[in-house]
């Protein structure tokens, strides 16, 4: 099973291609503000390294925090995203081993479906003003 794997939880974001449990290549980068810019790019840059497209994903893992509100926003909407176009199962997760817990439940059968963000405190939203 191919997995792609996304953690964008802080500034250097991560992503990693596996076959199995088997790391095919791995790499972070600098996102900060530029991650909804880059995040699509660097999907496709670490697909191309390895002769693959988005239609060879079988599944995908996502760290899902808690950290950054905007990172976990972007990272897990556009897994979320590609999981539901692709249509394959994915997982989120958040132990300090969170790639490979996620990768043994995907290849045990496990389908979040749509993972939610645990931003790891209630949200600061500034009131309306009148």
């Amino acid at each position: 099973m191919l997995i792609l794997a996304v953690r964008t939880d802080k500034p250097e974001a991560e992503l990693g291609l596996y076959e199995d449990e088997e790391l095919l290549d791995g790499f972070d980068w600098l996102a900060h503000r530029k991650l909804a810019e880059t995040i699509h790019l660097q999907i496709a840059t670490i697909l191309k390294a390895k002769s693959k497209t988005f239609a060879n994903v079988q599944g995908i893992v996502v760290y899902k925090g808690p950290g950054s509100f905007t990172g976990l926003r972007i990272g897990i909407a556009t897994a979320n995203a590609m999981a539901d176009s692709l249509g394959v199962p994915i997982v989120g997760t958040s132990s300090e081993n969170w790639g490979l817990t996620g990768i043994k439940l995907l290849l045990a059968g496990k389908n979040d479906k749509q993972v939610i963000p645990d931003y790891g405190a209630d949200a600061h939203i500034t009131q309306p003003k009148r």
